[in-house]
């Protein structure tokens, strides 16, 4: 659970999107967090304290002089052991306050009386044109400008008939957004590209040749470098798997046009990670048209040529540059520790992550093994989000090696 332990304040403002307050409560509480929701009177217009009490477990607060507290001091208790302050929805309105400082009910004024350690996360929720609007504009600048964090507003329908920026993110985006608010930013300020997922070869129009990478690994990575502060381009084959939220994505099906868009992409990249299970050889005479069983029993005969090296091509550009820093995957069937380190050098990289293919491929978990000049280090088996996050700060310090060294 990636916040056990965590006290979450989650303030709730006026506005359509409090009915998603209700399932962010539960999604908060399941990742291992205490949550004490805390309304305005507007919010109570939208859904019941009652309700939001039952969620969370906690009473809830949406008056200053509540004589529940025993000092009556509602603004100052209520922050004082939490972790975070998450507004969602924050309305038009509660972002004027945010920005200028205004203290006229519960919410607004336990928010100015925090103490500076404990972050304030906002998530909008309003009227496209009220987004739009230039008022609204410059607080949202002027909140980010006092280092609170705001989350979306997201593009789509919205309750008036609408269709336009300012809708709340969904629960489970916001979810995401805390989590990695808690994530230490190793990677602010740089750009990775990853691949990601298996390849596709064409033996016909519905037939191909493929391999049993879920793509998990690659996603789980994309995940850890954009919680890590990132901007992140994923580049991803054949998968089920949903985009992680704040990723850029683009889907390809073969290893030629994993190849091409790697390529497109890789110019101002610093970390290029090769996560995807990329076929070798694709078919030369693959049919245009679906082939037949023969009467005969003849078989098809299949004509293979080699695929290029999409990790050699990326690592080729380092040498006039010196970025990205590349980073590769092995997936063995034995030997890793030998097969590893030949790979390594082979490639011409500085890191080479191995693992056993029929170990991990469709898994959840998996265990490790980084290649580098020094050697190999064992990650031992854990979740593969956990592995991920553990790989991207091992990436993250040796960037910041190697740029001390230049």
């Amino acid at each position: 659970m990636d916040l056990k332990g965590k006290k979450i304040v989650l303030g709730l403002s006026g506005g359509v999107a409090c009915y998603k307050a209700a399932d962010l409560c539960r999604a908060l509480i399941k990742q291992g967090a205490s949550v004490q929701v805390v309304m305005t009177d507007a919010a109570t217009h939208f859904i019941t304290a009652v309700t939001m009490q039952a969620l969370s477990g906690h009473p809830v607060h949406t008056d200053q002089w509540d004589a529940r507290v025993a000092n009556n001091m509602a603004h100052i208790d209520l922050t004082r052991g939490a972790d975070a302050i998450l507004i969602a929805p924050c309305s038009a309105d509660f972002m004027r306050k945010l920005a200028h400082g205004v203290c006229d009910d519960l919410l607004s004024t336990l928010c100015l009386a925090r103490p500076q350690r404990v972050p304030l996360l906002v998530a909008p929720a309003m009227n496209v044109e009220m987004w739009e609007n230039p008022a609204t504009r410059r607080n949202a600048a002027q909140l980010r400008a006092d280092g609170i964090c705001i989350f979306g507003p997201a593009a789509g329908e919205q309750a008036c008939g609408e269709t336009g920026l300012g809708r709340m993110l969904e629960p489970a985006d916001l979810l995401d957004e805390v989590i990695a608010s808690f994530q230490a930013k190793v990677l602010a300020g740089k750009r990775v590209l990853i691949t990601a997922g298996p390849t596709f070869e064409a033996i016909d129009p519905v037939r191909g040749i493929t391999n049993l990478s879920s793509g998990k690994m690659g996603y789980a990575i994309a995940r850890a470098a954009r919680e890590a502060g990132a901007e992140v381009t994923l580049i991803s084959g054949p998968t089920a798997l949903a985009t992680p939220h704040g990723v850029r994505r683009t889907d390809v099906q073969s290893a030629r046009q994993m190849h091409d868009a790697v390529m497109n992409a890789v110019g101002g990249q610093h970390v290029f990670i090769s996560v995807a299970a990329v076929a070798d050889w694709r078919v030369a005479n693959a049919s245009a048209q679906k082939m037949k069983k023969q009467d005969d029993g003849a078989t098809p005969s299949l004509q293979f040529e080699q695929n290029a090296d999409i990790l050699a091509s990326v690592a080729a550009t380092t040498s006039v540059s010196g970025w990205p820093y590349c980073v590769g995957f092995a997936a063995e069937s034995e030997n890793l520790v030998e097969y590893g380190a030949i790979k390594r050098e082979k490639k011409g990289i500085p890191l080479l992550v191995g693992n056993i293919g029929h170990q991990t491929f469709g898994q959840d978990d998996n265990s490790i093994m980084l290649f580098d000049d020094q050697g190999h280090t064992v990650l031992p088996r854990a979740d593969k989000l956990t592995l991920a996050r553990q790989l991207i700060s091992e990436i993250a310090k040796r960037i910041e090696q190697r740029s001390l060294l230049k």
